[in-house]
C-alpha cells in the first residue's frame, strides 16, 4: 500500500502548469515530516518539496493552500525553503492555512486570501509520555517553538499591530477569515470563491474551528465512505457474477 502511496505522490508533486518562468505547487492536505507519514495522496514533506523547489530553481511559484497544518518542525523547514527560493512567490490560500499551514503561507511575496477562506493561529501542542524532567523538556520545547512561530508572525505584521496582540490571538487558537485576517498581516483579501474540500484530519483536533468547515469536512468523509461501500458492493457483485 505504501509502494503505491509513494507512486501517487511522486504523481502529486511533479510540476504543475511548468512554464519557462512558473511552477505551480499545492499544500492540499496535512503537512507531514517524511514519506512515511504521508498516508494521503495530498500530503506534503519537505524532502518533496525540496526536490520540487530544485527543478523550479529561479522560477517564480504559485503556491495553493488549503491545509490545517501538521508537523511543525516540517512546516518550518518548508517555510525556510520556500524562503529561501529565488523566484517570486504568490500564495493563494484556497480554503484554510491553519496552523503550520498559516507559517507557510506567510513564506509569499504576495499572499492572497479570499474573504470566505480561513488563517488559523494557535500555540503548538503535541503529546508525550514520561517523568517530570522529560515533561519540563517538553514545555521548554513547546515555548521554543512557539517563539520561531511567533518570529514568523511578527515579520509579516501590518503596521501598527503589536506582537503582543498576535500572542494573545494565538493563545486562544483564533480563527480569522480573509477580511480579518487582513487586518493584522500583511496580506490581500480575495474575491470569495467558492468552498473547497480539504481532505486532512487536522480540523478534528481543533476547539475553534468554525463549524461550516467541521461540517464540510463531516460531508467529505461521508461522501467517500458512500462511494467506498458502493464500489465495494459493485466488486461484489461482479464476483459473485463471475463465480456463477
Amino acid at each position: 500500500m505504501k509502494g503505491k502511496a509513494k507512486d501517487n505522490l511522486a504523481n502529486l508533486l511533479q510540476i504543475k502548469n511548468f512554464t519557462e518562468t512558473s511552477a505551480d505547487l499545492y499544500f492540499y492536505g496535512d503537512i507531514v515530516s517524511s514519506w512515511w507519514g504521508a498516508w494521503d495522496d495530498t500530503d506534503q514533506y519537505p524532502s518533496a518539496v525540496r526536490d520540487f523547489l530544485n527543478e523550479a530553481k529561479g522560477k517564480d511559484l504559485n503556491i495553493y493552500i488549503n491545509s490545517g497544518g501538521g508537523s511543525v518542525f516540517a512546516g518550518m523547514a518548508i517555510y525556510n525553503m520556500l524562503k529561501r527560493h529565488e523566484g517570486f512567490k504568490t500564495v493563494y490560500v484556497d480554503g484554510v492555512a491553519a496552523s503550520i499551514a498559516s507559517v507557510i503561507a506567510l513564506a509569499g511575496d504576495r499572499v492572497i486570501i479570499p474573504a470566505n477562506a480561513y488563517f488559523m493561529i494557535h500555540k503548538p501542542w503535541t503529546s508525550a509520555t514520561g517523568n517530570a524532567d522529560f515533561f519540563r523538556e517538553v514545555i521548554d520545547m513547546l515555548d521554543t517553538v512557539e517563539e520561531g512561530m511567533l518570529n514568523v508572525y511578527k515579520e509579516h505584521l501590518v503596521d501598527g499591530v503589536d506582537i503582543e496582540t498576535i500572542k494573545e490571538m494565538v493563545a486562544q487558537e483564533t480563527w480569522m477569515t480573509g477580511e480579518e485576517a487582513a487586518k493584522y498581516f500583511n496580506i490581500e483579501v480575495g474575491q470569495a470563491i467558492e468552498a473547497v474540500a480539504y481532505s486532512g484530519e487536522m480540523l478534528d483536533k481543533f476547539q475553534n474551528a468554525p463549524q461550516q468547515l467541521k461540517q464540510q469536512l463531516k460531508n467529505e468523509k461521508a461522501q467517500s465512505l458512500a462511494e467506498y461501500r458502493a464500489r465495494l458492493n459493485f466488486l461484489r457483485l461482479k464476483g459473485g457474477m463471475i463465480d456463477e
